[in-house]
């Protein structure tokens, strides 16, 4: 044997080395990119919530039901008084 079969797997180790840096740098890319679409969408849908809780509350000022609770507040579900049966 001669010293070139050493030298060719130094070689591909080198270049498979290379490889796997740019792809890992790549990856890394493209996920820090999606990583800013999703926050800025996030901070987006934050903005709008803010938007409607605010015409929300403008719309009752202008029915004079400002101290009314919330929507929200309605879609909590009401506990039904204990009977004495009940506890049967």
């Amino acid at each position: 044997m001669d010293g070139h079969d050493g030298d060719n797997s130094k070689q591909s180790t080198a270049d498979m080395t290379v490889f796997v840096q740019n792809l890992l740098q790549q990856m890394q890319t493209r996920f820090q990119t999606m990583s800013e679409s999703i926050i800025s969408k996030i901070d987006e849908m934050g903005n709008r919530i803010d938007e409607l809780e605010q015409s929300i509350n403008d719309l009752r000022a202008e029915m004079g039901q400002d101290g009314a609770p919330s929507p929200s507040a309605s879609l909590k579900p009401r506990e039904e008084p204990k009977t004495p049966d009940d506890n049967a």
